[in-house]
């Protein structure tokens, strides 16, 4: 079971909020990137409810939507931030990344003071104090539950695409580069969701000019 020892540290250190970081997206080749985070103060605790937080990929689908309302119901606030295919084709999917998670805490009205992220990179050109975590989402409370939160709101917007492009199948690989995606990306060709900076994509655009 996961602990509040890095939110304890930093509260200590005279920090009022911390935000959790995390981001759903990064690898797929098709759909946005979504950034959440999730904010809480020191007198928090882990109720019995939020006992079963951990990384959202070692979750089932069903728990995680489980966990999705109760972490809103107990933190002080969640924030989430999507950046679409089009601004990761424009800047980088690193980049969009970034500008996913400074939109999630731009929508906060409680801002954090401290944020802590999953991954090897700090947030660039932000005066919030940081720290990043390798592996945070299987480390740290916080960002175990901001990655809740991020990858729920990801395959809701995927099932949403699901529903315009049935042909590729994204209810079930969420864009991903699975085998069944990459058969119909190759019978169908990319539709507008696909980022076409991403090599698969990419070369199958080249090849059908």
């Amino acid at each position: 079971m996961l602990d509040l020892k890095e939110e304890q540290n930093i509260f200590r250190r005279g920090y009022k909020l911390i935000g959790g970081i995390d981001e759903a997206g990064r690898g797929p080749l098709a759909g946005p990137v979504v950034a959440a985070c999730v904010v809480l103060g020191p007198e928090f605790k882990i109720n019995k409810e939020l006992k079963i937080i951990k990384d959202s990929k070692k979750l089932t689908a069903k728990k995680r939507e489980e966990l999705f309302n109760v972490i809103q119901d107990n933190f002080v606030e969640i924030g989430i931030g999507v950046c679409d295919q089009k601004t990761i084709d424009r800047i980088n999917i690193l980049q969009a990344s970034f500008l996913a998670m400074k939109k999630a805490i731009g929508v906060l009205k409680q801002k954090p003071e401290f944020v802590l992220l999953d991954g090897g990179f700090t947030i660039p050109n932000t005066s919030y104090a940081q720290k990043n975590i390798i592996n945070g989402d299987s480390l740290i409370f916080s960002i175990a539950a901001a990655s809740i939160i991020a990858k729920v709101t990801r395959d809701r917007i995927m099932r949403k695409m699901h529903e315009i492009y049935p042909q590729y199948g994204f209810f079930q690989h969420k864009g991903y580069g699975t085998q069944l995606h990459i058969e119909r990306l190759r019978q169908y060709g990319p539709c507008p969701i696909h980022r076409a900076s991403f090599k698969p994509v990419r070369n199958l655009i080249r090849a059908k000019r």
